[in-house]
């Protein structure tokens, strides 16, 4: 069982815009605690072992410069990547979807017994579709990225047991999926009214987004 509630709580979000590199952005961060030493989060993250047990089959070479490919998903290049010394580590790749490219950097760093990992995804605001902001708002790739989170939490836990895809999708479809969903949606659309959106435009892109990703 999941403890919906928990999880959510666990997540930190943030919805900002920056000027990177003398273009606007959107940037979009998730930051998560777990009771892991640093070196075997990394290696739930970066091995290509791991990571199909927790969030999708992925091919190619995980090293920088090589170019790795998502099951049905994203692809990219790995621009950056610094394990484990001390107590940070982190990596950077292109995400590539749709003939658009983002960009994905995920740190990790030491916190008491465990490790807090940050994920931060940043798009250009002008290769973004603005009906599709408009509509979806951060949630769109947000709630993807606890999803992701969860999977990360529910594989570092004690007797891990893979999830198959199958089993991922028929769970969106049960009381407890639903609940994560809502739940996950509407904490985007928070993250982004504290980042200075519209609080009726926030609540409409959350029921979007949750019919979206529960198909309601």
């Amino acid at each position: 069982m999941v403890d919906v509630l928990a999880q959510l709580g666990a997540v930190t979000r943030e919805v900002r815009v920056e000027q990177i590199d003398g273009t606007e952005s959107h940037v979009q961060s998730l930051s998560q605690t777990y009771r892991s030493p640093i070196d075997d989060v990394w290696d739930a993250v970066t091995s290509a072992e791991r990571i199909p047990r927790w969030f999708m089959p992925v091919s190619g070479e995980l090293r920088l410069g090589g170019r790795y490919q998502l099951e049905g998903n994203a692809g990219g290049e790995v621009l950056e990547c610094d394990p484990p010394e001390g107590d940070a580590a982190r990596f950077r790749v292109t995400w590539e979807f749709g003939g658009g490219v983002t960009w994905l950097t995920v740190r990790l760093a030491t916190e008491g017994d465990g490790t807090r990992l940050e994920l931060e995804h940043v798009a250009h605001a002008a290769d973004v579709p603005a009906e599709m902001w408009e509509t979806f708002g951060p949630g769109a790739t947000g709630v993807g990225w606890d999803g992701g989170l969860l999977g990360l939490a529910l594989h570092l836990l004690p007797g891990d047991t893979p999830i198959t895809p199958g089993q991922a999708e028929a769970w969106t479809a049960t009381d407890e999926g639903r609940a994560f969903y809502r739940g996950a949606a509407d904490a985007w659309a928070a993250a982004a009214v504290d980042g200075g959106a519209d609080a009726e435009a926030a609540k409409r892109q959350a029921d979007a987004t949750y019919g979206f990703y529960t198909g309601t």
